[in-house]
């Protein structure tokens, strides 16, 4: 009979044990789980495009290709009005707002109302794009010069397209100072870390050269 009660004893003890080890294990699986439902969906990665030479780079650093594209894509959308600019300047101050520190917004936001009282966003189409020859590969030491680890300058070479209806009103080549500085405070809304704070200075016309037409061959 104790060797029945011992057995009984025995089978319980394991029954206990083993139901420990599955609340441990659930407990473990909830733990993993969860830390699998909080780990970032994107991660964001400075890799520079020229990959056949090697490159070591410290964790923070981010390499001047990667802050050309950013300030110019930023102001390039920035810039680009499709239907009326009354409508797309606005609208676009607002969408790419997590891009911009907050004293550039309120430099924009002001840009718009002086331009709106001036009339010159009214079913305005705009864009601008690089000058061919002027973009970041030409002059990369001109274009992007980093000020401290935080602040960078970089400089846009563009021409800037505006139409009224199908009227050209306007064509500019201007040089754009800009200023990008690190923001790395909602990588839900800005992946890049990066944000644009306006003009370091003012912008400037540039006239180009003709160019000298070919020689002929006698």
């Amino acid at each position: 009979m104790s060797r029945f009660k011992n057995e009984v004893k025995h089978l319980q003890s394991h029954v206990k044990t083993l139901r420990i080890v599955i609340v441990a294990i659930l407990l473990l699986a909830t733990f993993m789980g969860v830390g699998w439902i909080r780990a970032p969906q994107n991660l964001t990665i400075h890799v520079p495009p020229d990959l056949r030479s090697g490159s070591t780079r410290l964790w923070w650093d981010v390499p001047p290709e990667s802050v050309y594209t950013f300030g110019f894509y930023i102001f390039q959308q920035m810039n680009r009005w499709p239907t009326d600019g009354e409508v797309d300047y606005s609208r676009n101050i607002f969408a790419l707002s997590a891009y911009l520190t907050p004293s550039c917004k309120t430099f924009l936001d002001q840009d718009f109302r002086i331009r709106q009282d001036n009339g010159e966003l009214r079913k305005r189409v705009r864009g601008i794009y690089e000058i061919p020859g002027r973009g970041y590969g030409d002059n990369p030491t001109e274009r992007v010069k980093q000020i401290t680890k935080d602040e960078w300058l970089v400089t846009l070479d563009v021409a800037a397209d505006e139409y009224f209806g199908a009227e050209q009103v306007k064509r500019a080549l201007v040089r754009y100072p800009l200023k990008i500085v690190r923001m790395d405070v909602d990588p839900e809304k800005n992946p890049f870390g990066l944000a644009l704070d306006c003009y370091s200075g003012a912008p400037q016309r540039i006239e180009l050269q003709p160019s000298s037409p070919p020689k002929t061959l006698k």
